[in-house]
């Protein structure tokens, strides 16, 4: 119940902030409530500009590990549609040679216990202990509870990628370098993360709410100011119809005059069963009566893709971002079908990696399968790939860069 509660409060607050014009038309407790956000805003954003003073000054010191280094990330909390743009850039790295390793922070994954976390901030235990490691390059080592919802999902859909979960990316990337040979690091969600010098820099922008209300957190959505993708070197408009875009591609150039600038969308491509992995073609969809269930940033996106392949929604089952599902929670919503005669539910592939196994299954239960597909800027997007693989003067001897271990590396703060 606690939980619940809790995930009631954060949906409702992220509505308020989330969107220009949501926090209009309340009472006076809210207005206080937004008030005192703003003031918290203010506090926020002078710590990001004292962060980006000390890393731009010299005082938190840059790493550099001597291979590419290419960061995706964006200013705005919330779903951008980041997973499927890392996945397709590390599969066409890997297409062109490259040992590829994703370093990820691994968002709500399992952590230890909070004397565990304190034993291990005074023993510099942590300092010392290696990152998880999802996948090798070859096998999956670990499920979605110990390495977070998208680590998980990347380490599934690219095979051939190292996936690694660290908050401590210097660390892990030494990680990868040294145990698995990589040459080229991604840094998932990585524009904030500054300790590790990126070689190139992919900042994605939602379309569909590029900014929020204009306000960092936690007054609005911006984990950073706008002007701060005046550092991107390519600029990934995502969700986008292909029409539409020139007033926020002008809006981005009064930042950004040298990025490139690629549009792209989410397209869904098939659904697959979250346990017994059939798959159907959208087509499937038409007049189907489903019941639709989402754990996300943007679920009303999701829940348009499936309405408009012709399903209809008989209830919409939403919970908070990231939410793990109990076996006793996908019991009730599969009984709820059933009442109302529902041919499935349906859920995103974020969620699935959430679902608990259930031996028994009355109703089938698919996920959506989206990747991107790029409609402009395609040459760019090759250019990008083109520079990550053959930019030989990015390259620096791995024997001056890395030492012996990652143990041996001093990271500063």
């Amino acid at each position: 119940m606690k939980i619940e509660r809790f995930e009631r409060i954060e949906r409702f607050l992220l509505r308020l902030i989330a969107k220009p014009g949501a926090d209009r038309g309340h009472g006076p407790g809210i207005r206080f409530l937004l008030w005192i956000l703003r003031q918290l805003s203010h506090i926020y954003g002078a710590i990001v500009k004292l962060r980006h003073w000390l890393f731009d000054n010299g005082l938190f010191r840059y790493h550099t590990l001597g291979c590419q280094v290419i960061s995706v990330g964006n200013l705005t909390v919330g779903g951008t549609g980041k997973t499927p743009v890392v996945e397709v850039i590390a599969r066409e790295l890997i297409r062109e040679g490259r040992r590829v390793a994703i370093l990820s922070r691994g968002y709500k994954k399992k952590e230890p216990g909070f004397f565990q976390k304190v034993a291990g901030m005074f023993t510099l235990r942590d300092l010392r202990r290696p990152p998880r490691v999802v996948s090798d390059g070859k096998n999956l080592l670990l499920d979605s509870a110990m390495s977070g919802d998208e680590p998980y999902m990347l380490a599934s859909n690219v095979s051939e990628a190292c996936v690694l979960v660290d908050k401590n990316r210097v660390k892990s990337g030494l990680y990868a370098i040294n145990k698995f040979g990589c040459d080229t690091l991604i840094l998932d969600d990585g524009f904030q993360y500054l300790h590790l010098k990126h070689m190139i820099e992919i900042v994605l922008v939602d379309y569909t709410n590029p900014f929020g209300n204009g306000n960092v957190l936690p007054r609005g959505i911006l984990r950073e100011p706008v002007k701060h993708i005046k550092k991107a070197d390519y600029i990934f408009i995502t969700k986008s119809t292909g029409q539409g875009t020139a007033r926020l591609v002008n809006h981005l150039r009064q930042f950004n005059e040298h990025a490139e600038i690629i549009e792209c969308c989410h397209r869904a491509r098939h659904l697959r069963g979250v346990f017994s992995g059939e798959e159907l073609p959208l087509e499937w969809l038409k007049d189907k009566w489903v019941v639709a269930v989402s754990g996300i940033a943007a679920p009303k996106g999701f829940e348009q893709e499936l309405e408009k392949h012709g399903a209809v929604l008989l209830e919409k089952f939403r919970f908070a971002d990231h939410h793990r599902y109990s076996q006793q929670e996908v019991i009730n919503m599969i009984n709820d079908a059933v009442r109302l005669k529902a041919k499935a539910l349906i859920t995103t592939e974020k969620d699935a990696v959430r679902f608990p196994e259930l031996r028994r299954v009355d109703v089938p239960i698919f996920y959506l399968r989206v990747d991107i597909e790029m409609l402009s800027g395609v040459e760019d997007f090759k250019s990008c790939i083109s520079r990550i693989c053959f930019r030989d003067n990015a390259m620096l001897d791995l024997s001056d860069q890395t030492g012996d271990s990652f143990d041996n590396e001093q990271h500063t703060d």
